[in-house]
């Protein structure tokens, strides 16, 4: 009897992209020999409910194509149950493809991962009922979105180019209480990144060295820097080569606090909640599919 897999898609991750990959998973499964259960929600509520359902049917991989969005979404569901997640990458940033080191730019070849069956179990953090992968922004790059998300023009990266230069215009540091397992720290800097892995945004290795596995979170503060410093430094976010800089300090825990006047934090590049939030690793949560 062929083994049930489901395949949640969205549709419009990427432009369309979303769509248009699923026309080449759903066949090279079906051609593995799979009995392939296709899903796709007309909005984020029921695409959650449809993959809480796979889980509940016992279905054994949830292959989810999309961006970081969709696998935040599914992440709800997966989390501490028996069902694997699979990643087809089909969005704009991929930044949890590309901590499971997926291939981000063709789908046969990531199809062919889900296929091949690897197994890796990882970390994720939780902020209350929710949970996330990557990275917690909680700073200017979050201002950032909520300038970007009110705005109706352009469309595209370009809105977000456009928002981060109306930002450093009339930007200053922040005061920030951090408190890392409980010891508290207090000062003055651009932004806080709160990482289960390294990268957020499209490939900024904000929390470079971060690990999956390691059952704990990575925080990197930046301190307050002139514009022009600013500018200079974050081409190196993408690199990871700022890690060593003065301006930048790594805090390691289980549990972090972070509390800041104006600012609502963003995760796996989805609008959370506004500070302060506290954020736990839960240790080998979720069961996903690698190279």
């Amino acid at each position: 009897m062929p083994t049930e897999i489901a395949v949640l898609t969205n549709p419009t991750s990427g432009k369309g992209r979303g769509g248009r990959v699923g026309e080449v998973v759903l066949p090279r499964l079906a051609d593995a020999g799979y009995d392939v259960r296709s899903l796709q929600g007309r909005d984020a509520d029921e695409a959650l409910d449809l993959a809480r359902q796979a889980v509940a049917d016992g279905v054994e991989t949830l292959v989810v194509i999309g961006g970081d969005g969709m696998v935040h979404l599914a992440v709800q569901a997966l989390a501490g149950s028996g069902t694997r997640l699979g990643v087809v990458p089909a969005g704009t940033g991929n930044d949890v493809a590309r901590a499971l080191d997926l291939p981000r730019k063709d789908a046969a070849a990531a199809t062919d991962v889900v296929i091949a069956g690897k197994e890796r179990v990882i970390d994720l953090a939780r902020i209350g009922h929710k949970l996330y992968v990557t990275v917690l922004a909680a700073g200017f790059d979050a201002i950032v979105n909520e300038r970007a998300n009110q705005m109706t023009w352009p469309k595209g990266q370009m809105r977000y180019n456009l928002a981060t230069l109306a930002e450093l215009r009339t930007f200053s540091p922040i005061p920030y209480v951090l408190e890392v397992d409980g010891e508290q720290h207090r000062f003055e800097a651009m932004m806080v990144a709160v990482g289960n892995s390294s990268s957020f945004g499209g490939g900024m290795r904000i929390a470079e060295g971060a690990s999956l596995d390691d059952g704990l979170l990575d925080v990197i503060a930046i301190a307050p820097m002139t514009k022009v410093e600013l500018l200079r430094t974050f081409p190196k976010l993408f690199s990871g080569s700022h890690i060593g800089n003065p301006k930048v300090t790594r805090y390691v825990g289980k549990s972090v606090t972070v509390a800041a006047p104006g600012i609502t934090a963003y995760a796996d590049g989805e609008r959370m909640a506004a500070l302060p939030l506290t954020v736990e690793v839960v240790p080998q949560a979720l069961r996903v599919l690698v190279p």
